[in-house]
């Protein structure tokens, strides 16, 4: 049986969002995505192929990297079967591992001991209504859920979701200004836009009284020029 899976990146950084923001990790960045988000920040591994890389390969540069924390991203990493061996191999390893998914296929396969930190994409990302309810169902206290909100129309969007289903009450629930592509301007700027949008953001969610996350990308604060490799 093939043990393979296509990968776009593996690298270490500072994980920049979830609630392990902050931390030291490993990056095993997925090849390949179903979606078409217009905010998409990884297009090189959504639309890429990828390079096939045996599972026994991804544990050794893993551990050669002495991070206690990997996740495992895209691009959507659950479109390829292997993910879920990957994902065991890790806990087996001792590694703690969170999965970055846009929601849109079945993360119930996947082992305990996973942190499966949903991305529901709001009305601006062009890919709404693309989560299984189902997902939305399973979420545990382990788990996060996380809304990319680009205007005011998405803010009150996603309000209405949580409010709906009490997310606040299952999982952690972080809320993330959209920022721009990187290299849409330069990097001041950029950083400028970003941190205007999580302002306005931030107002939004204290008048609200719901208590969910700010939640800054420190990635694309500290390293706003980069494209891979964060």
């Amino acid at each position: 049986m093939c043990d393979t899976l296509q990968i776009s990146e593996i690298f270490q950084s500072i994980q920049g969002e979830s609630t392990h923001s902050g931390l030291p990790c490993t990056f095993i960045r997925l090849a390949g995505c179903n979606l078409q988000c217009h905010w998409c920040d990884t297009p090189q591994a959504a639309g890429g192929a990828g390079v096939a890389t045996g599972i026994e390969g991804i544990m050794q540069r893993v551990r050669a990297f002495g991070n206690e924390l990997v996740c495992v991203t895209g691009g959507e990493p659950l479109l390829q079967p292997r993910t879920v061996d990957l994902i065991q191999r890790l806990l087996d390893g001792g590694f703690g591992v969170s999965l970055e998914t846009n929601g849109s296929l079945d993360i119930s396969a996947l082992p305990p001991g996973v942190c499966r930190v949903v991305d529901v994409k709001c009305p601006s990302s062009g890919q709404c209504g693309s989560t299984l309810e189902s997902n939305l169902a399973c979420l545990g206290p382990e788990d996060n859920l996380k809304f990319v909100v680009a205007d005011r129309a998405d803010f009150e969007w996603a309000l209405g979701l949580v409010g709906t289903y009490r997310f606040t009450e299952v999982c952690p629930v972080l809320f993330s200004p959209v920022a721009l592509p990187r290299g849409h301007e330069n990097a001041y700027n950029q950083t400028e836009a970003f941190l205007a949008g999580a302002r306005e953001l931030a107002a939004w969610i204290i008048a609200s009284g719901l208590q969910v996350r700010l939640q800054l990308q420190l990635h694309k604060i500290l390293w706003p020029e980069s494209t891979a490799g964060v």
